[in-house]
């Protein structure tokens, strides 16, 4: 049991040390005269605790009543999109003069780690 859960930790770190590494190279390199208000690391942060949280509580669920898990899943996503507004807050309340790069710099890795929550959750349930 602990192997697993430790293989899935890893797993779950390169998946976001490679999401990290990509999105950082496309900002740096394509969009470096854009001032984006939050950093790299902190929304990365933001998503990767997040999405620890939903598997791995989802995880735990399923050890315990396998059919409730979908429902903890669903509920703890509507726990990330309140998260999600109140972390974008700040941003929605600045003066930035184009805020459309910063909002996307935000919400394309939150799609993907809800795509990567998604698929890990079916294969759970399966």
């Amino acid at each position: 049991m602990k192997s697993k859960l430790f293989t899935s930790v890893l797993i779950y770190i390169g998946i976001t040390l490679l999401l990290f590494t990509s999105q950082w190279v496309v900002q740096s390199e394509l969009f470096s005269e854009i001032d984006f208000y939050y950093p790299l690391w902190g929304i990365y942060l933001f998503h990767s605790c997040f999405a620890a949280v939903i598997y791995f509580t989802v995880k735990a669920v399923h050890g315990i009543l396998p059919d409730k898990a979908g429902l903890a899943f669903l509920a703890l996503s509507g726990f990330k999109m309140l998260g999600a507004i109140l972390f974008l807050v700040p941003l929605i309340q600045s003066e930035l003069a184009d805020p459309i790069p910063a909002v996307f710099s935000f919400f394309v890795p939150y799609f993907l780690y809800l795509l990567i929550e998604v698929i890990l959750v079916i294969k759970l349930l399966k």
